[in-house]
């Protein structure tokens, strides 16, 4: 979702990056492809629901940042808006989604008590989890959040590792994710230096501004 979400920033925004902020995102798509991408099958279904998946996540984002400079709302206000219509669209098209990808129907499922406290839980990390990602998003952009929660990817892994043993553990993962997080790093040193990451109209209209003080400064000079 990065690329997208920089194509987004870039359009919408007119956001520029340096050489270095361009080079630490690939990077980082770099080291997580390393280590998660094991083995790779394409179907005309799960195409079509990751392209919708990865446009509709990133459009999803990229408003979440914008909507709140535009009408000046705080994230919690943009999230008491949003999340009942978001529920809504889940509750109507999700069995119609899942019934075509798995061609399972939801009242079909055997649900018991276990199944009922995981469906809670996840309920409850889904709540935490909007709350960061609107109050982060707010704060940064859609970008940056990207970036940054793909540490999240490393830390599942991680944890895998320790409390489901170290199936699947090799050097190839091992390496993947030293250079995603020293792609994040980077990251984070890049795009907080000056023109690491700019609109390209704030920084036309200065310098506009600045040739325009500079030539009154003449003029002033010239008429003393």
């Amino acid at each position: 979702m990065i690329p997208v979400s920089c194509l987004l920033e870039v359009v919408f925004d007119k956001i520029r990056y340096s050489r270095d902020t361009k080079l630490s995102i690939a990077l980082v798509l770099l080291g997580v492809g390393v280590c998660t991408v094991t083995n790779v099958s394409v179907n005309t279904k799960g195409f079509v629901a990751a392209f919708i998946a990865v446009w509709s996540t990133s459009l999803q984002q990229y408003f979440v940042h914008f909507l709140p400079r535009k009408y000046s709302l705080s994230s919690f206000n943009l999230l008491g808006h949003t999340a009942p219509a978001q529920a809504a669209s889940l509750l109507l098209v999700g069995p119609f989604l899942d019934y075509w990808l798995t061609n399972k129907r939801i009242d079909a499922f055997n649900f018991n008590v276990p199944s009922l406290v995981f469906i809670v839980l996840s309920c409850t990390f889904a709540v935490g989890t909007n709350l960061s990602q609107f109050i982060c998003i707010g704060r940064f952009t859609a970008v940056s959040f990207q970036v940054l929660g793909h540490m999240k990817t490393i830390l599942v892994l991680i944890l895998g590792f320790l409390f489901f043993g170290k199936e699947g553990l090799n050097l190839h993962v091992v390496i993947g994710m030293i250079i995603a997080v020293v792609g994040m790093v980077w990251y984070g040193n890049a795009s907080s230096k000056p023109g690491g990451k700019e609109r390209h109209s704030h920084s036309s209209r200065s310098s506009q501004q600045k040739h325009g003080s500079e030539s009154s400064i003449t003029k002033v000079r010239r008429f003393c």
